[in-house]
């Protein structure tokens, strides 16, 4: 298994938001983690980024431990997160954007931008412009690129949908299998959860900071409990 969270019970201050949630994803799949708000789906990405502190559990990348690393050294070790919000530089380029994405690194990364303008082509039409000038689609596309140019092995998306009209939801959902073709292992939360689930390899339903539910996308979907309870029947 390429990632493997296990156990996870952390949150903010004293508030244990994860109460002994375990997750996996493999090379070139794709985990969905659903559920109703304030079920701990975003604390579970923080907390495998390392962004919040885990009191029980651990955080593998192909067998080795992750506890104690900084944001930048889980960059350096092959994860990459695309936050909700505030997940672009509006001031800047898409292209200098895209740069910053490579800032670890001492290669020459210019094959890895080509490979995004492929995934992204609005993005390569539009590189001199600023991230401000985006609309939310686009910067959303944005930000998965930048997170690309770091080459992770495991790419975190929170919310990568929210506030998007229908037509860029069909869209982003595109440009994320397009990134699972190239062997990347997406963990991905989601309020669209039976598109997200339809692209599932991995399915993860939480409530209440745990484990509800688990299966293939298709089986969770064919679920009649998960229908009832957390896909609106």
């Amino acid at each position: 298994m390429l990632l493997e969270a296990r156990d996870l019970v952390g949150g903010y201050g004293k508030m244990m938001i994860l109460k002994g949630v375990t997750l996996s994803v493999d090379t070139g799949s794709i985990a969905v983690i659903v559920g109703p708000n304030g079920a701990g789906k975003s604390t579970a990405l923080k907390a495998i980024f390392g962004l919040i502190p885990l009191h029980e559990g651990s955080v593998e990348l192909e067998g080795q431990s992750l506890a104690g690393l900084r944001a930048d050294q889980m960059v350096t070790r092959g994860l990459a997160l695309v936050p909700q919000t505030s997940n672009v530089f509006a001031n800047l380029t898409i292209q200098e954007n895209l740069e910053m994405g490579a800032f670890q690194r001492r290669d020459d990364y210019s094959t890895t931008l080509d490979k995004v303008y492929e995934i992204f082509p609005p993005l390569k039409e539009r590189r001199s412009t600023p991230a401000g000038q985006l609309s939310g689609g686009q910067r959303q596309m944005l930000a998965m690129g930048r997170a690309m140019m770091s080459e992770p092995r495991v790419l975190l998306l929170d919310e990568p949908t929210a506030g998007l009209s229908p037509a860029f939801v069909e869209q982003t959902f595109g440009r994320i299998l397009a990134i699972k073709a190239t062997g990347v292992g997406i963990v991905m939360v989601e309020q669209n959860a039976k598109q997200a689930l339809s692209v599932a390899d991995t399915g993860y339903v939480l409530a209440s900071g745990e484990n509800r539910h688990t299966g293939t996308g298709a089986e969770l979907l064919a679920d009649p409990e998960v229908r009832a309870s957390f896909l609106g029947g």
